[in-house]
């Protein structure tokens, strides 16, 4: 099945995406760290059912120098080894603000308590954001219907240009 729209052809939505973009750019250049940032978006898109994210993100983690074990394990988070605690509340946060309809208070307390636990106030502005950010390309992508496999590391770069 062949996408809906192309989001990068039409006048408003590539100025919409070259927006989008920019906002994703603040979070990239914060101080969370790059792996983080690409494993809860991997997770986030998982939960969504999003495989032009997945390969996105699967592969810009692993051109980021992202093991495939923690890769492949993503899914199974919290029946695996491989992630520290930091991570694994960025994992719960990212889980828990992508099912916002499935948690009937959202985040729960217990999961924000380990966030504050493991980050300061700039890297969990920046984690909230990348959660909202990367819950909205999900849906973008989705929507229309764009599928994953040909995304190459670095090929959004031309966006922000």
């Amino acid at each position: 099945m062949d996408a809906r729209f192309n989001l990068f052809e039409n006048e408003i939505a590539a100025k919409f995406a070259k927006r989008f973009a920019n906002a994703a750019m603040v979070v990239h250049q914060s101080p969370l760290p790059r792996s983080t940032q690409e494993l809860v978006s991997l997770r986030a898109s998982q939960i969504n059912g999003c495989g032009h994210c997945i390969d996105l993100h699967t592969k810009e983690a692993a051109a980021a120098g992202e093991s495939a074990v923690r890769l492949h394990l993503v899914a199974a988070w919290r029946e695996s080894t491989v992630f520290t605690e930091a991570e694994r509340a960025a994992l719960a946060l990212a889980e828990e603000g992508t099912r916002l309809a499935d948690a009937h208070h959202g985040v729960s307390d217990e999961t924000w308590a380990q966030v504050r636990k493991h980050y300061d106030d700039d890297r969990i502005a920046a984690l909230v954001a990348l959660v909202a950010l990367i819950n909205a390309a999900n849906r973008l992508a989705v929507i229309v219907r764009q599928k994953g496999g040909s995304y190459e590391p670095g090929m959004y770069a031309a966006v922000l240009d």
